[in-house]
């Protein structure tokens, strides 16, 4: 792999054009000229690109870490190797030979690309005088095919992604805008024999050693040095069959690399979500996937152990996961307010979820999940549907039931049901999507004693509706706009007492145009009943992004008008402003910064000021090796006359996070790193809290 495509097997190789520019034209011809090749043998999948450019001045592209640069230029192929046109593979290479790879769910997910599935590959990408050239070399062992002397037939599509003033998108298929499925657009490559998926087993020992120091509570308050906790730990992943994987983990290492997304956690009414990054849970997440969310891995917190299965035979496939925690995060909803807390005892979580193909686009599907500890449970059954009446029409539904059971300090301190306790869920959701008009309706009804501990569902107590509108003008050959979509929607939401707690009525507009920007518009009108009292609100949203050079990414979110002061049960005004940029310097060192401001007003004076600044650092060595610096800073500033209880005038935080990367694959990895936290916390300055040192080696055994 060189990137150079000199050698015998691309001159017999299969040739395909990309002639088509699917966005923004509507299968107009492709502005640049792209070819890829194709050749195998009984181990590998070629693959090759020759993407030329009028100026390869202007190609961008950087050395960066895999899965990351999607601004770039790019080319690569999406794969459908059991050609039932639901679910398949993409890979994708930068002109300098960066990969990015995903599974592609084309039934029933609403977010179909799911960019966790990492497999194991070569590439390689050159910039020449007349554009670039890319090669690519795919074990069959790291895909999934069937196993079968036959000749195979498998889904193919062709694809580059080529940045300028807008980001045109070309393929060697056209694609129709009347139709919501992707994979049944495909063309099919005939003609594989001989190759198979191999034995697919794979060992990955990790070495993980810790050391956290803290803050001495006593007088002169000096940093204490804590114990390393040094742990081995042993994960298993065998391709049981060519599409069926087991995996095992003994006392795993589920620690996260990078730091946590910060988000602002004043005046807010529901528990913030974050989410999944551990790679043990990201690996086939979508065959988890419901309309409500009723599987949420990082409910998982220390497990000792974890075993799971994912995978789909013929027309069936299949999640399963269990783990054995030391700890149960526990969320409890309500119609007005969610709270959460961690119970100090062993729990058994377990997840079962089944999904059956009918037709050529629909599936039904059933889940089971439970959660067991002493004194404790918490179990879910449902059952749920995705159907393509039409190319363009489709219907997601689910029902769900839930049997809960508290020890009695959870009853006592957070007031929930005594004993054993049932609840329920309905969704249903009717959507029309074509070129130019699309609709949609829904209704959603959760009940107050429905607890689903492992998912995320906030708030219960609530029969919800919703419906709404949208018409798109595409821009064609204009140089003003590409799309811009208008529109309007409406909810409204009542508790099982009948009571109005929500209801919404709003404009939308979005819009895409030159220099890759992009800019979307809310107004609407809301009443929303809190704490006794029913308010009228009108708000505004806005977000905008551009990237007028191939190095500068700059974005903007907004929000504005009237909000609830949630803590005080009082009418204020809201102003929420989050600016951001990301800048390349060269091919390797990467700056991001964002601002989230937020100020709350009662009565014309500002109750509180709060902003919250990241900065993101990176620096490539190459594709294999990064250092990256996160810094995290909040500051939070009250006016305590304005409150009824008692609060911090101002408060500090601030965190920082240094790592080395070092990746030779996804699986084979060496992580060193160092994190600090800092507040001022009954003090003038910002003090240091804690301290942390950490060690991460993992190798891959592939058989």
């Amino acid at each position: 792999m060189d990137g150079l495509l000199d050698e015998e097997t691309w001159v017999q190789a299969l040739r395909i054009p990309l002639p088509y520019e699917v966005m923004p034209g509507d299968n107009t011809p492709a502005p640049v000229e792209t070819e890829c090749l194709v050749s195998y043998d009984t181990k590998y999948l070629y693959v090759a690109f020759r993407a030329s450019d009028p100026d390869p001045s202007q190609i961008r592209a950087r050395i960066a870490d895999r899965d990351t640069p999607w601004q770039d230029d790019f080319v690569g192929v999406m794969v459908d190797p059991f050609n039932d046109e639901r679910r398949g593979f993409e890979l994708f290479v930068n002109p300098l030979g960066v990969q990015m790879d995903l599974s592609r769910n084309d039934v029933g997910s609403e977010e179909p690309e799911d960019e966790t599935w990492d497999t194991i590959w070569s590439s390689a990408g050159r910039i020449t005088h007349d554009g670039y050239s890319v090669e690519m070399a795919v074990p069959f062992t790291s895909l999934r095919f069937p196993r079968t002397e036959e000749e195979q037939t498998w889904g193919f599509i062709a694809f580059r992604a080529y940045p300028r003033s807008v980001r045109h998108q070309i393929s060697s298929v056209p694609f129709d805008r009347d139709r919501n499925c992707f994979f049944c657009q495909a063309a099919k490559i005939e003609g594989f024999t001989g190759i198979t998926p191999g034995r697919n087993l794979e060992f990955d020992p990790t070495l993980t050693t810790i050391r956290t120091d803290t803050l001495a509570s006593s007088p002169g308050e000096s940093i204490v040095s804590g114990n390393p906790d040094m742990d081995v730990g042993l994960s298993l992943r065998w391709g049981m069959t060519p599409n069926m994987s087991l995996n095992a983990a003994l006392n795993p290492d589920f620690s996260q690399v990078e730091a946590d997304a910060a988000q602002l956690d004043i005046n807010n009414r529901f528990t913030l979500f974050y989410p999944e990054k551990r790679p043990f849970f990201l690996e086939g997440a979508d065959f988890f996937d419901t309309p409500l969310q009723a599987v949420y891995t990082r409910t998982v917190a220390e497990p000792a152990w974890g075993l799971k299965m994912t995978g789909k035979e013929g027309g069936h496939a299949m999640g399963i996961y269990v783990t054995r925690d030391e700890l149960a995060n526990l969320l409890f909803p309500s119609n007005q307010e969610s709270d959460d807390t961690s119970l100090e005892r062993e729990v058994t979580s377990g997840v079962f979820r089944y999904r059956r193909d009918v037709g050529r686009g629909s599936t039904i599907g059933a889940l089971l999940t439970a959660r067991e500890g002493e004194g404790y449970r918490n179990r879910v059954l449902g059952a749920d549907g995705y159907l393509r009446l039409t190319p363009m029409d489709e219907v997601r539904f689910q029902a769900i039931g839930s049997n809960t059971a508290y020890p009695r300090e959870i009853i006592e301190v957070y007031d929930q049901p005594e004993g054993s306790f049932d609840g329920y869920g309905l969704e249903a959701e009717y959507i029309h999507s074509s070129r130019s008009l699309s609709w949609w309706a829904g209704y959603e009804e959760l009940d107050p004693r429905l607890r689903v501990d492992a998912g995320f569902i906030p708030r219960v107590d609530t029969r919800s509706v919703e419906t709404g509108v949208e018409y798109t003008f595409w821009g064609d050959s204009s140089p003003w706009f590409t799309e811009w979509a208008v529109g309007a929607w409406g909810d409204r939401t009542s508790d099982h007492d009948g009571t109005l707690t929500d209801r919404s009525v709003g404009l939308f507009s979005n819009y895409s145009g030159p220099m890759q920007s992009y800019w979307e518009m809310n107004l609407f009108r809301e009443k929303e009943y809190f704490d006794g009292l029913t308010y009228g609100q009108t708000i505004g949203l806005t977000h905008l992004n551009f990237q007028p050079t191939g190095k500068l990414y700059v974005w903007f979110t907004g929000r504005f008008g009237d909000a609830i002061d949630y803590d005080n049960s009082r009418p204020a005004r809201e102003l929420e402003a989050g600016p951001g940029l990301r800048y390349t310097f060269g091919r390797r060192f990467q700056v991001e910064f964002d601002d989230t401001f937020e100020q709350l007003t009662v009565g014309g004076k500002r109750l509180y000021r709060a902003s919250l600044n990241q900065f993101r650092i990176v620096y490539q060595f190459n594709a294999r090796t990064f250092m990256r610096a996160i810094i995290q800073y909040t500051d939070i500033s009250r006016n305590t006359d304005l409150y009824d209880e008692e609060v911090e005038t101002d408060s500090h935080d601030l965190f920082t996070q240094l790592l080395f990367s070092y990746k030779f694959n996804p699986q084979t990895v060496l992580f060193l790193g160092y994190s600090n936290a800092h507040d001022d916390e009954d003090r003038q300055d910002l003090v240091m809290k804690e301290q942390t040192f950490f060690f991460k080696l993992g190798y891959a055994w592939i058989l």
